[in-house]
């Protein structure tokens, strides 16, 4: 099982919102950063969002700024993403990741999720 599972992607309508989890699965994520990742067909896996270990600084790619927001329930081991205002190239398959480090890199994050799918279409 993967260490990390994603949950809440689904259909939704343009301008419509959706919150996705990102639950801790073996371990605790109290101590670690965590970051919200997307892959859509025929690009690379953008980093949109990340929050510290404390729920601090907060960061977003500049694609979902203003229409997507991340935090955290570190006592149920627990990271959203709340996104609102969603349109179609939105779509893609959305997964978290935990590390020490905190950066919208993939290569700043050693543990993911199996993502969840994301679409956005009327």
């Amino acid at each position: 099982q993967a260490p990390l599972v994603e949950s809440g992607g689904t259909l939704v309508q343009p301008g419509g919102s959706l919150r996705l989890s990102c639950a801790a699965s073996g371990f605790t994520v109290d101590h670690l950063s965590i970051g919200w990742f997307r892959l859509a067909p025929g690009k690379e896996r953008e980093g949109i969002s990340c929050i510290d270990s404390s729920g601090g600084p907060t960061y977003y790619a500049d694609s979902v700024k203003g229409r997507f927001a991340i935090s955290r329930d570190n006592p149920k081991n627990t990271v959203y993403l709340q996104m609102n205002s969603l349109k179609p190239e939105d779509t893609a398959v959305y997964y978290c990741a935990a590390d020490s480090m905190l950066g919208l890199k993939t290569s700043d994050y050693d543990h993911w999720g199996q993502g969840t799918q994301v679409t956005v279409s009327s």
